[in-house]
């Protein structure tokens, strides 16, 4: 243990120094400049900033209430006054566009993270402890792998009892997601740590004295986890999409929650005589999936070792 921690206290010193007294360029530096250069990864944070700010703070883009019906005024086209129009029940629908960033964005951001640490967990577990622990938790995820996401979450979102309260109903949506989506970022973590355990590094800690824990946390995680963020970048955008397409079904987030989805399934019935009602909320959707996708594909990008 001493020589473990002599050799980690030499490293610690001087990580970024070579010979002479030169800088090693780090995987991470390399990253981080290739994303400077790119336009697509600077678009991408902008609508996201932008997205992110509408979640938390809606009140700075408009003052109006999205929930305030003024029927008399139903299916009215945009104008000066409401930019966006109202749609079939005389909601104000730019500021029903701005407050539905929150739900979705929500499910979007809760089931990548929950998605990322379940799936995560299991991969490491898998992927470390190999053997008869490897071949459990592969068998198990395969019985989720093999449902289809969106049908899935059809069948025990339907199964489920209904209710008000907005936290229950986002909630639901999410651990449906999660328990449904889990699977791919484990396959996905589990070949990245099959791939760095045969490291030297990896080799040398082992033989040092390190304790499982300690090569796992220090050595094998930080050097797996590339591609796992990358893919929840775009997962993201995949299950703010996933959210908006059960909404759409009436089986996702239902009124009151106002969310993108829910105005583009509200809009279905208004498509020919009032299109605004549909194509605004679809614009925002659009964006915000895209944005997602695009900042994953730049980090992918950045993050490739062949580049």
């Amino acid at each position: 243990m001493t020589e473990l921690a002599g050799a980690e206290a030499a490293i610690e010193a001087k990580p970024d120094e070579g010979e002479g007294g030169q800088v090693l360029r780090t995987r991470r530096g390399d990253a981080w400049r290739h994303l400077k250069q790119k336009k697509l990864f600077w678009i991408s944070m902008v609508l996201i900033l932008i997205f992110v700010t509408m979640a938390i703070a809606p009140w700075l883009f408009t003052d109006a209430d999205p929930r305030e019906a003024v029927l008399s005024e139903a299916r009215e086209s945009p104008s000066s006054e409401h930019w966006f129009g109202r749609d079939i029940q005389g909601y104000d629908l730019y500021s029903r566009c701005i407050y539905g960033a929150r739900a979705s964005i929500l499910v979007g951001l809760f089931s990548a993270l929950g998605v990322m640490l379940i799936g995560g967990v299991f991969g490491l577990l898998g992927g470390y402890a190999s053997g008869w622990v490897d071949s459990l938790v592969s068998r198990f995820a395969e019985i989720f792998f093999a449902l289809p996401l969106i049908l899935g979450a059809i069948i025990i979102l339907t199964s489920l009892p209904d209710s008000d309260r907005y936290v229950i109903i986002v909630f639901k949506v999410v651990a449906v997601l999660v328990v449904l989506g889990w699977p791919s970022i484990f396959r996905l973590m589990r070949s990245s740590v099959l791939q760095v355990k045969p490291n030297d590094y990896v080799q040398a800690a082992r033989a040092l004295g390190a304790s499982p824990w300690r090569v796992v946390s220090s050595h094998i995680l930080p050097n797996a986890m590339g591609p796992v963020i990358v893919v929840t970048t775009i997962n993201l955008g995949v299950f703010i999409a996933a959210e908006a397409s059960l909404s759409f079904l009436g089986i996702g987030l239902k009124p009151p929650t106002v969310s993108w989805g829910v105005m583009i399934s509200d809009a279905t019935r208004a498509m020919s005589s009032a299109p605004h009602t549909l194509l605004f909320p679809a614009i925002f959707l659009s964006f915000a999936v895209l944005s997602f996708i695009m900042l994953g594909d730049a980090i992918r990008d950045a993050f490739d070792p062949k580049r």
